[in-house]
């Protein structure tokens, strides 16, 4: 370094406009261990900064965009206060997000990419528990919070329905989260009511995530959602904006498409096409929502009429566990998206995506399992997307997100190439 330590770390936080604080989180040290690469050379305090360290701050003050978005990110304020509500650090709906804010969040996510592909492993949240009260039923949202957590070093305690619950004795929402808020430091809460989990939320001061609540919203869902089919239109060469989405099936009490939709309404120009049975139709005030941003709204009554030109099809399950048999009666093999129905109105680059689970059993009409060997099946990519983006929202709600980068060591096992036998060529981990 041609420059002494200290002007070189007091022009980079000049030109990022940073306290000494700030500054030290962003580049996930200590302020101690600033403090002795501050101090002169001769003091006897003085530390000289790890190469690690010159080198990533080096990399930020040369390079314009990041320079930018590390300016720009702390002029906001640290991303668990943008999204805090009523000064809390939880998530509990979309509505707490910004475009920018949402963006920040997927480069946190970005980051954590070489950990949920097993090539590195990161100990940021070694001592926390994690609290996953499930009251309905889940399988890919429990295990992957789980997961989430569990790789970047922390512990997972699991509760599911409520026979194992003390709330079968009568215990109420307010007396269970205060009780769980004393023995894990984070809840993941799933709830069959609407608006259970805000409630969860009030009793606590612990971060709360939404894992679902009935037929309101599932945040994180849409967030990975939404990161899928922006990474699948960087591999694309696409952009969001002005893109045509498709989404289809029961658009009513499917809660992941309401808060996706929420989230894409966060773009612009956007060609949003709703394609289902009668009686099951996107509920009036989510669509209202998403009509901002001169975005256009479009509901079809068929495939034939919705599916043409879209840039992605997104297929939701029938949700006959909240509503009587006779509802779905609509829900008829007309509205399977198959190969041959994205082969006669759709495009070689077309994405097909599904929240999970889909319906397999024969008469289901849910996603055809003839599309998994097709590499426009986007479905297990975006369900392994749920890892980087739920680790992402933990490092945020619990402030360790500048600590990940410099924490990483390699993994010691060894992994697949590829998770399944049918992964595309561009779904490898290595």
């Amino acid at each position: 370094m041609s420059i002494s330590q200290q002007a070189f770390l007091r022009d980079a936080m000049r030109r990022l406009n940073l306290t000494r604080d700030v500054f030290a989180t962003r580049i996930g040290v200590k302020r101690r261990a600033l403090d002795t690469w501050l101090l002169p050379e001769g003091s006897q305090e003085y530390r000289a900064m790890p190469d690690v360290v010159e080198r990533f701050v080096s990399e930020i003050v040369q390079n314009d965009a990041l320079l930018q978005k590390y300016t720009q990110s702390v002029q906001g304020g640290p991303l668990r206060e943008r999204i805090a509500v009523d000064g809390k650090h939880q998530l509990l709906s979309v509505d707490q997000f910004s475009r920018e804010s949402v963006e920040d969040l997927f480069r946190v996510a970005d980051m954590m990419q070489p950990i949920a592909r097993r090539q590195k492993v990161s100990r940021v949240l070694e001592g926390a528990v994690l609290g996953n009260l499930f009251f309905e039923a889940s399988t890919r949202t429990r295990v992957s919070f789980g997961s989430a957590f569990c790789r970047l070093g922390g512990s997972v305690c699991d509760t599911t329905g409520f026979t194992f619950s003390s709330m079968a004795k009568g215990e109420s929402i307010y007396d269970t989260s205060r009780v769980m808020s004393g023995y894990v430091d984070v809840m993941v809460v799933r709830h069959p009511d609407q608006g259970s989990v805000a409630e969860f939320a009030r009793a606590t001061n612990i971060p709360v995530v939404n894992g679902g609540d009935g037929p309101g919203e599932h945040p994180s869902q849409a967030l990975l959602d939404l990161y899928t089919i922006l990474t699948e239109f960087s591999r694309l060469g696409k952009l969001l904006d002005g893109a045509h989405i498709a989404v289809v099936g029961d658009l009513k009490y499917g809660r992941t498409v309401h808060s996706l939709i929420k989230l894409l309404s966060l773009y612009k120009g956007l060609k949003i096409t709703l394609i289902s049975p009668p009686g099951l139709e996107m509920p009036a005030y989510i669509i209202e929502k998403a009509t901002r941003n001169g975005n256009v709204i479009e509901q079809k009554s068929s495939l034939a009429e919705g599916l043409p030109g879209a840039d992605v099809i997104y297929a939701t399950r029938v949700q006959k566990e909240r509503f009587a048999n006779e509802e779905s009666e609509g829900y008829t093999p007309d509205f399977q998206i198959s190969r041959a129905t994205i082969d006669t109105y759709c495009g070689p680059d077309t994405i097909v995506m599904h929240p999970l689970p889909r319906d397999s059993r024969p008469g289901a009409n849910d996603l055809s399992v003839d599309l998994n060997v097709d590499s426009r099946l986007a479905i297990f990519r975006q369900t392994d997307n749920g890892i980087p983006v739920r680790m992402a929202i933990f490092a945020v709600l619990l402030g360790v997100e500048g600590l990940v980068q410099h924490s990483m060591r390699d993994v010691t096992w060894k992994h697949p190439s590829h998770v399944g036998p049918d992964d595309s060529a561009f779904h490898g981990l290595e």
